[in-house]
């Protein structure tokens, strides 16, 4: 019996690797490695590893569809898995509303514009899945949203994501163990 998924956000290809919209995507990849596993093609339209996080049997993900179609894998795995409480789904994503360095838990809430977000709130019928926030700013105007979300990130910007992909990794972990509120509490001050 599997105790939670966790799915990271991103958009599958080459081409998307190492953009900020991918930070989710990073970060699932990470506990991997640090599990010792690979993702492996799952029936779901997703990327999977089964394995045990602690006391706990996990499900790690990463949606093979486009980041707006999220919700299609994301809901199959609830499914396969019969998964009915929002609580046992941790969604690893970018925030355009936090700022480049800043990671948060949230419990349901808002969808901020994220088209991921929108998509598993359809599939599932409810936003009170829990989410861990990595900020990635926002651009200078809305018309410049896409770009910013899809291209490169300057060198500097990279060093600082790849620390907050390291900590989101932390507060998976932590979330996994103890709960969304010690994971709150310990980290939405930092």
């Amino acid at each position: 019996m599997i105790d939670a998924i966790i799915v990271g956000l991103g958009n599958p290809g080459k081409g998307y690797a190492r953009t900020r919209h991918n930070v989710g995507e990073e970060t699932v990849a990470l506990l991997c490695k640090r599990l010792g596993l690979n993702l492996k093609a799952g029936r779901d339209k997703a990327l999977v590893a089964e394995t045990g996080m602690g006391d706990k049997r996990v499900v790690l993900a990463f949606p093979t569809t486009y980041m707006n179609e999220s919700g299609q894998a994301v809901g199959a795995l609830m499914r396969r898995h019969r998964l009915v409480e929002p609580a046992q789904l941790i969604i690893v994503h970018d925030e355009l509303d936090l700022e480049t360095g800043v990671v948060r838990v949230k419990v349901g809430g808002g969808l901020a514009g994220n088209n991921g977000l929108r998509s598993i709130t359809q599939h599932l019928h409810t936003q009170d899945y829990l989410r861990v926030r990595i900020g990635i700013g926002k651009p200078r105007s809305k018309e410049q949203g896409t770009d910013h979300v899809l291209s490169r990130v300057p060198k500097a910007e990279r060093e600082i994501l790849d620390v907050m992909i390291e900590r989101a990794a932390d507060i998976v972990e932590l979330m996994v163990a103890e709960g969304p509120d010690a994971a709150m509490q310990r980290f939405n001050g930092l």
